[in-house]
Protein backbone atom coordinates (compact mmCIF):
# COMPACT_ATOMS: atom_id res chain seq x y z
CA UNK A 1 0.00 0.00 0.00
CA UNK A 2 1.00 3.37 -0.64
CA UNK A 3 3.12 5.10 2.27
CA UNK A 4 0.88 8.63 1.55
CA UNK A 5 -2.64 6.62 1.54
CA UNK A 6 -1.75 5.30 4.45
CA UNK A 7 -0.95 8.03 6.10
CA UNK A 8 -3.89 9.71 5.08
CA UNK A 9 -5.96 6.76 6.31
CA UNK A 10 -4.29 6.78 9.91
CA UNK A 11 -5.01 10.75 10.15
CA UNK A 12 -8.47 9.91 9.62
CA UNK A 13 -8.75 7.08 12.05
CA UNK A 14 -7.56 9.67 14.98
CA UNK A 15 -10.16 12.35 13.30
CA UNK A 16 -13.28 10.00 13.49
CA UNK A 17 -12.12 8.58 16.95
CA UNK A 18 -12.43 12.89 17.78
CA UNK A 19 -15.25 14.02 15.31
CA UNK A 20 -17.31 10.38 16.90
CA UNK A 21 -17.01 11.69 20.36
CA UNK A 22 -19.53 15.04 19.98
CA UNK A 23 -21.14 14.34 16.32
CA UNK A 24 -24.34 12.45 17.33
CA UNK A 25 -24.59 14.69 20.35
CA UNK A 26 -24.50 18.13 18.60
CA UNK A 27 -28.14 19.27 18.63
CA UNK A 28 -28.58 17.94 22.27
CA UNK A 29 -25.44 20.19 23.02
CA UNK A 30 -27.27 23.24 21.06
CA UNK A 31 -30.12 22.07 22.89
CA UNK A 32 -28.21 22.75 26.17
CA UNK A 33 -27.16 26.26 24.98
CA UNK A 34 -30.82 27.39 24.34
CA UNK A 35 -31.23 26.76 20.48
CA UNK A 36 -34.76 25.16 19.71
CA UNK A 37 -35.42 22.87 16.86
CA UNK A 38 -35.87 25.76 14.24
CA UNK A 39 -32.54 27.35 15.10
CA UNK A 40 -30.76 23.83 15.10
CA UNK A 41 -32.22 23.03 12.10
CA UNK A 42 -30.25 26.68 11.04
CA UNK A 43 -27.52 26.00 12.45
CA UNK A 44 -26.70 22.66 10.42
CA UNK A 45 -27.70 24.37 7.61
CA UNK A 46 -25.38 26.88 8.20
CA UNK A 47 -22.73 24.38 8.61
CA UNK A 48 -24.02 23.07 4.88
CA UNK A 49 -23.37 26.44 3.43
CA UNK A 50 -19.64 26.80 4.87
CA UNK A 51 -19.42 23.52 3.52
CA UNK A 52 -21.19 24.12 -0.09
CA UNK A 53 -19.12 27.65 -0.64
CA UNK A 54 -15.93 26.22 -0.52
CA UNK A 55 -16.00 22.84 -2.33
CA UNK A 56 -15.47 24.25 -6.10
CA UNK A 57 -13.12 26.85 -4.84
CA UNK A 58 -10.83 23.91 -2.94
CA UNK A 59 -11.26 21.50 -5.72
CA UNK A 60 -10.26 23.62 -8.88
CA UNK A 61 -7.30 25.06 -6.66
CA UNK A 62 -6.05 21.40 -5.72
CA UNK A 63 -5.91 20.46 -9.65
CA UNK A 64 -3.32 23.72 -9.95
CA UNK A 65 -1.32 23.70 -6.79
CA UNK A 66 -1.87 19.91 -5.62
CA UNK A 67 -4.02 18.57 -2.39
CA UNK A 68 -1.57 18.15 0.08
CA UNK A 69 -1.87 22.10 0.91
CA UNK A 70 -5.20 22.70 1.02
CA UNK A 71 -5.46 19.26 2.79
CA UNK A 72 -2.78 20.64 5.46
CA UNK A 73 -5.21 24.18 5.75
CA UNK A 74 -7.99 21.99 6.56
CA UNK A 75 -6.87 19.99 8.92
CA UNK A 76 -5.34 22.74 10.74
CA UNK A 77 -8.68 24.86 10.86
CA UNK A 78 -10.36 21.72 12.03
CA UNK A 79 -8.47 21.72 15.48
CA UNK A 80 -8.62 25.33 16.05
CA UNK A 81 -12.74 25.22 15.22
CA UNK A 82 -12.49 21.89 17.25
CA UNK A 83 -11.10 24.16 20.22
CA UNK A 84 -13.52 27.17 19.85
CA UNK A 85 -16.00 24.40 20.45
CA UNK A 86 -14.88 23.26 23.32
CA UNK A 87 -14.08 26.30 25.13
CA UNK A 88 -17.29 28.44 24.33
CA UNK A 89 -19.50 29.43 27.31
CA UNK A 90 -22.20 31.14 24.94
CA UNK A 91 -24.47 29.29 22.36
CA UNK A 92 -22.97 32.36 19.43
CA UNK A 93 -19.26 31.57 20.21
CA UNK A 94 -20.16 27.63 20.04
CA UNK A 95 -22.06 28.51 16.88
CA UNK A 96 -18.90 30.39 15.33
CA UNK A 97 -17.06 27.56 16.02
CA UNK A 98 -19.12 24.89 14.53
CA UNK A 99 -20.04 27.27 11.39
CA UNK A 100 -15.65 27.38 11.04
CA UNK A 101 -16.09 23.94 11.64
CA UNK A 102 -18.04 23.37 8.37
CA UNK A 103 -15.76 25.23 6.18
CA UNK A 104 -13.15 21.67 7.16
CA UNK A 105 -16.17 20.07 4.79
CA UNK A 106 -13.79 21.80 2.05
CA UNK A 107 -11.04 19.24 2.54
CA UNK A 108 -13.01 16.42 0.93
CA UNK A 109 -12.21 17.37 -2.73
CA UNK A 110 -8.82 17.44 -2.50
CA UNK A 111 -8.90 14.90 0.17
CA UNK A 112 -10.86 12.39 -2.44
CA UNK A 113 -8.50 13.52 -5.32
CA UNK A 114 -5.56 12.71 -3.37
CA UNK A 115 -6.48 9.47 -2.74
CA UNK A 116 -7.54 9.04 -6.04
CA UNK A 117 -3.92 9.81 -7.34
CA UNK A 118 -1.84 7.90 -4.49
CA UNK A 119 -4.29 5.00 -4.58
CA UNK A 120 -1.85 2.84 -6.48
CA UNK A 121 -3.42 -0.52 -7.86
CA UNK A 122 -6.13 0.07 -5.89
CA UNK A 123 -9.57 0.84 -7.91
CA UNK A 124 -10.64 4.37 -6.96
CA UNK A 125 -13.94 2.72 -4.86
CA UNK A 126 -11.58 0.92 -2.92
CA UNK A 127 -8.85 3.58 -1.97
CA UNK A 128 -11.75 6.03 -0.96
CA UNK A 129 -14.34 3.22 0.97
CA UNK A 130 -10.51 1.93 2.43
CA UNK A 131 -9.64 5.73 3.86
CA UNK A 132 -13.16 6.38 4.94
CA UNK A 133 -13.75 2.88 6.72
CA UNK A 134 -10.40 3.82 8.95
CA UNK A 135 -12.21 7.11 9.96
CA UNK A 136 -15.32 4.99 10.76
CA UNK A 137 -13.74 2.59 12.06
CA UNK A 138 -12.14 5.02 14.89
CA UNK A 139 -15.63 6.63 14.84
CA UNK A 140 -17.05 3.43 16.52
CA UNK A 141 -15.17 4.19 20.09
CA UNK A 142 -15.66 8.24 19.81
CA UNK A 143 -19.46 7.73 20.60
CA UNK A 144 -19.28 4.83 23.12
CA UNK A 145 -16.74 7.32 25.12
CA UNK A 146 -18.32 10.26 24.43
CA UNK A 147 -21.67 9.26 25.81
CA UNK A 148 -20.00 8.02 29.19
CA UNK A 149 -18.00 11.23 29.72
CA UNK A 150 -21.27 13.55 28.62
CA UNK A 151 -23.52 11.58 31.61
CA UNK A 152 -20.51 11.69 34.13
CA UNK A 153 -18.62 15.32 33.23
CA UNK A 154 -21.07 16.76 31.00
CA UNK A 155 -20.80 17.71 27.24
CA UNK A 156 -18.50 20.21 26.93
CA UNK A 157 -15.56 17.85 28.31
CA UNK A 158 -16.39 15.81 25.69
CA UNK A 159 -15.84 18.62 22.93
CA UNK A 160 -12.38 19.32 24.73
CA UNK A 161 -11.00 15.63 24.32
CA UNK A 162 -12.21 15.86 20.30
CA UNK A 163 -10.36 18.79 20.15
CA UNK A 164 -6.98 16.76 21.39
CA UNK A 165 -8.10 13.82 19.35
CA UNK A 166 -7.53 16.42 16.14
CA UNK A 167 -4.66 17.67 17.16
CA UNK A 168 -3.08 14.39 16.78
CA UNK A 169 -4.59 13.53 13.72
CA UNK A 170 -3.06 17.22 12.09
CA UNK A 171 -0.24 15.81 13.12
CA UNK A 172 0.17 13.05 11.35
CA UNK A 173 -1.20 14.27 8.21
CA UNK A 174 1.59 16.67 8.07
CA UNK A 175 3.64 13.87 7.31
CA UNK A 176 2.27 13.13 3.78
CA UNK A 177 3.98 13.76 0.44
CA UNK A 178 3.38 15.91 -2.44
CA UNK A 179 1.03 14.21 -4.59
CA UNK A 180 2.05 13.81 -7.71
CA UNK A 181 -0.71 15.02 -10.37
CA UNK A 182 0.43 17.78 -12.56
CA UNK A 183 -0.78 21.13 -11.57
CA UNK A 184 0.25 23.41 -14.99
CA UNK A 185 -1.22 25.66 -16.82
CA UNK A 186 -2.10 22.79 -19.59
CA UNK A 187 -4.69 21.71 -17.75
CA UNK A 188 -6.71 25.31 -18.55
CA UNK A 189 -7.60 23.26 -21.84
CA UNK A 190 -9.04 20.28 -20.01
CA UNK A 191 -10.86 22.11 -16.95
CA UNK A 192 -12.16 25.78 -17.30
CA UNK A 193 -15.71 25.69 -18.86
CA UNK A 194 -15.48 22.60 -20.73
CA UNK A 195 -16.86 20.61 -17.71
CA UNK A 196 -19.78 22.64 -17.49
CA UNK A 197 -20.38 21.67 -21.59
CA UNK A 198 -20.51 17.93 -20.02
CA UNK A 199 -24.35 16.64 -19.84
CA UNK A 200 -23.73 13.50 -18.47
CA UNK A 201 -21.92 14.95 -15.95
CA UNK A 202 -24.16 17.71 -15.19
CA UNK A 203 -27.22 15.46 -15.02
CA UNK A 204 -25.24 13.35 -12.33
CA UNK A 205 -24.67 15.84 -10.59
CA UNK A 206 -28.54 16.68 -10.33
CA UNK A 207 -29.27 12.73 -9.34
CA UNK A 208 -26.69 13.04 -6.77
CA UNK A 209 -28.47 16.22 -5.17
CA UNK A 210 -31.69 14.87 -4.69
CA UNK A 211 -30.15 11.40 -3.71
CA UNK A 212 -28.14 12.75 -1.01
CA UNK A 213 -30.98 15.09 0.36
CA UNK A 214 -33.22 12.23 0.65
CA UNK A 215 -30.54 9.83 2.32
CA UNK A 216 -29.79 12.74 4.82
CA UNK A 217 -32.88 14.36 6.30
CA UNK A 218 -33.42 11.46 8.52
CA UNK A 219 -30.37 11.66 10.03
CA UNK A 220 -29.71 15.42 11.50
CA UNK A 221 -32.62 14.96 14.84
CA UNK A 222 -32.63 11.25 15.30
CA UNK A 223 -30.88 12.40 18.51
CA UNK A 224 -32.85 14.32 19.76
CA UNK A 225 -35.85 11.99 18.72
CA UNK A 226 -33.80 9.26 21.09
CA UNK A 227 -33.85 11.62 23.97
CA UNK A 228 -37.29 13.17 23.97
CA UNK A 229 -39.39 10.77 22.12
CA UNK A 230 -37.70 7.72 22.97
CA UNK A 231 -36.41 8.71 27.03
CA UNK A 232 -32.41 7.36 26.11
CA UNK A 233 -30.16 8.26 27.94
CA UNK A 234 -26.49 10.18 26.74
CA UNK A 235 -25.42 6.87 26.46
CA UNK A 236 -26.95 4.78 25.19
CA UNK A 237 -27.03 7.41 22.22
CA UNK A 238 -23.62 7.30 22.57
CA UNK A 239 -24.10 3.42 21.77
CA UNK A 240 -26.34 3.67 18.93
CA UNK A 241 -23.60 5.52 17.75
CA UNK A 242 -20.77 3.03 17.84
CA UNK A 243 -23.18 0.73 16.26
CA UNK A 244 -23.84 3.95 13.15
CA UNK A 245 -20.32 4.02 13.06
CA UNK A 246 -20.12 0.36 13.06
CA UNK A 247 -22.16 0.36 10.05
CA UNK A 248 -20.53 2.82 8.20
CA UNK A 249 -17.04 0.92 8.57
CA UNK A 250 -18.46 -2.25 7.57
CA UNK A 251 -20.19 -0.72 4.54
CA UNK A 252 -17.17 0.95 3.31
CA UNK A 253 -14.69 -2.21 3.80
CA UNK A 254 -17.09 -4.90 2.92
CA UNK A 255 -19.31 -3.26 0.04
CA UNK A 256 -16.54 -0.95 -1.37
CA UNK A 257 -14.74 -3.22 -4.13
CA UNK A 258 -18.30 -3.80 -5.61
CA UNK A 259 -19.52 -2.37 -8.87
CA UNK A 260 -19.52 1.46 -7.81
CA UNK A 261 -23.34 1.86 -9.04
CA UNK A 262 -24.39 -1.29 -7.22
CA UNK A 263 -22.73 -0.22 -3.98
CA UNK A 264 -24.27 3.19 -4.94
CA UNK A 265 -28.01 1.05 -4.62
CA UNK A 266 -27.38 -0.62 -1.88
CA UNK A 267 -25.97 2.24 0.23
CA UNK A 268 -29.45 3.59 -0.73
CA UNK A 269 -31.26 0.56 0.79
CA UNK A 270 -30.10 0.74 3.91
CA UNK A 271 -30.76 4.32 4.65
CA UNK A 272 -34.28 3.05 3.77
CA UNK A 273 -34.50 0.23 5.82
CA UNK A 274 -33.05 2.29 8.81
CA UNK A 275 -36.15 4.97 8.31
CA UNK A 276 -38.35 2.28 8.25
CA UNK A 277 -37.06 0.79 11.30
CA UNK A 278 -37.25 4.09 13.41
CA UNK A 279 -40.24 4.40 12.40
CA UNK A 280 -42.01 1.26 13.40
CA UNK A 281 -39.67 0.55 16.47
CA UNK A 282 -40.86 0.37 19.95
CA UNK A 283 -37.56 -1.20 21.55
CA UNK A 284 -34.41 0.41 22.44
CA UNK A 285 -32.36 -2.82 20.55
CA UNK A 286 -34.44 -1.58 17.44
CA UNK A 287 -33.15 1.18 17.29
CA UNK A 288 -29.51 0.03 17.81
CA UNK A 289 -29.98 -2.18 14.85
CA UNK A 290 -31.15 0.81 12.83
CA UNK A 291 -28.58 2.72 13.38
CA UNK A 292 -26.44 0.22 11.68
CA UNK A 293 -28.25 0.97 8.48
CA UNK A 294 -27.34 4.41 8.73
CA UNK A 295 -23.74 3.46 6.72
CA UNK A 296 -25.54 3.58 3.49
CA UNK A 297 -25.23 7.45 3.83
CA UNK A 298 -21.46 7.25 3.81
CA UNK A 299 -21.45 4.50 1.34
CA UNK A 300 -22.98 6.28 -1.21
CA UNK A 301 -21.22 9.48 -0.50
CA UNK A 302 -17.70 7.71 -1.58
CA UNK A 303 -19.71 5.90 -4.79
CA UNK A 304 -20.95 9.12 -6.22
CA UNK A 305 -16.97 9.94 -6.60
CA UNK A 306 -16.24 7.07 -8.38
CA UNK A 307 -19.19 7.36 -10.67
CA UNK A 308 -18.74 10.77 -11.28
CA UNK A 309 -14.96 10.02 -12.52
CA UNK A 310 -16.16 7.81 -15.27
CA UNK A 311 -17.99 10.93 -16.65
CA UNK A 312 -15.30 13.80 -16.80
CA UNK A 313 -11.01 14.25 -17.39
CA UNK A 314 -9.01 12.51 -14.90
CA UNK A 315 -7.49 15.62 -15.26
CA UNK A 316 -10.61 17.34 -14.29
CA UNK A 317 -10.88 15.53 -10.67
CA UNK A 318 -10.51 18.10 -8.06
CA UNK A 319 -13.25 20.38 -10.31
CA UNK A 320 -15.25 17.53 -10.29
CA UNK A 321 -15.01 16.51 -7.23
CA UNK A 322 -15.82 19.88 -5.92
CA UNK A 323 -19.04 20.10 -8.05
CA UNK A 324 -19.94 17.00 -6.90
CA UNK A 325 -19.43 17.56 -2.78
CA UNK A 326 -21.22 20.94 -3.50
CA UNK A 327 -24.40 19.17 -4.31
CA UNK A 328 -23.75 17.06 -1.30
CA UNK A 329 -23.37 20.29 0.90
CA UNK A 330 -26.75 22.28 -0.90
CA UNK A 331 -28.60 18.83 0.23
CA UNK A 332 -26.66 18.91 3.82
CA UNK A 333 -28.23 22.72 3.73
CA UNK A 334 -31.67 22.16 2.46
CA UNK A 335 -31.98 18.50 4.61
CA UNK A 336 -31.73 19.64 8.41
CA UNK A 337 -34.23 22.86 7.58
CA UNK A 338 -36.94 20.18 6.65
CA UNK A 339 -36.44 18.18 9.18
CA UNK A 340 -36.30 20.35 11.90
CA UNK A 341 -40.18 21.62 10.34
CA UNK A 342 -40.80 18.27 10.19
CA UNK A 343 -39.82 17.14 13.88
CA UNK A 344 -41.42 20.15 15.52
CA UNK A 345 -44.40 19.40 13.89
CA UNK A 346 -44.60 15.25 14.38
CA UNK A 347 -41.11 14.02 15.08
CA UNK A 348 -42.65 10.67 13.36
CA UNK A 349 -42.67 12.79 9.95
CA UNK A 350 -38.86 13.00 9.38
CA UNK A 351 -39.19 9.04 8.88
CA UNK A 352 -42.73 8.80 6.35
CA UNK A 353 -41.05 11.61 4.33
CA UNK A 354 -37.82 9.75 4.14
CA UNK A 355 -39.16 6.56 3.31
CA UNK A 356 -41.07 8.44 0.83
CA UNK A 357 -37.87 10.38 -0.97
CA UNK A 358 -35.90 7.34 -0.76
CA UNK A 359 -37.96 5.03 -2.72
CA UNK A 360 -38.54 7.84 -5.17
CA UNK A 361 -35.00 8.47 -5.31
CA UNK A 362 -33.72 4.66 -5.52
CA UNK A 363 -35.87 3.88 -7.96
CA UNK A 364 -35.38 6.82 -10.30
CA UNK A 365 -31.42 5.81 -10.39
CA UNK A 366 -32.04 2.71 -10.40
CA UNK A 367 -34.54 3.11 -14.21
CA UNK A 368 -31.84 5.75 -15.41
CA UNK A 369 -29.22 3.51 -15.06
CA UNK A 370 -30.75 0.89 -16.79
CA UNK A 371 -31.50 3.13 -19.99
CA UNK A 372 -28.52 4.89 -20.10
CA UNK A 373 -26.86 1.17 -20.00
CA UNK A 374 -29.54 -0.11 -22.70
CA UNK A 375 -28.66 2.51 -24.98
CA UNK A 376 -25.49 1.93 -24.30
CA UNK A 377 -26.14 -1.29 -25.54
CA UNK A 378 -27.74 -0.13 -28.36
CA UNK A 379 -24.59 2.21 -29.64
CA UNK A 380 -22.39 -0.47 -29.59
CA UNK A 381 -24.41 -2.90 -31.75
CA UNK A 382 -24.29 -0.51 -34.56
CA UNK A 383 -21.11 0.33 -33.83
CA UNK A 384 -19.11 -1.33 -36.91
CA UNK A 385 -15.64 -3.45 -35.57
CA UNK A 386 -12.37 -2.31 -36.67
Amino acid sequence: MNRNLLLVAISLFAWGAGEGLFIYFQPLYLQQLGADPLLTGAVFGAMGAATAISQIPAGYLSDRIGARSLMWASWLLGAISAWIMALANSLPVFIIGLILYGLTGSVMAPMNSYITTVRGRYSIGKALTFTSGLYNIGAILGPISGGLIADLLGLRNVYIIAAIMFVISTVIVLFIEKDPSPHHADLQSVNGMGILKNTRFLMFLGITLLTIFAIYLPQPFTPSFLQNQQGLSLSTIGVFGAIGSLGNAVAMLTLGNLNAFTAFVIGQGWVLLFSIIYLTADLPAWFGLGYFFIGGYRLCRAMVLAIAREFIHPKQTGLAYGMVETMNAVAVIIAPALAGYLYKQDPYSIYRVSILLIGIVLAMNIIIHFLIKRRNNSVAEITPAN
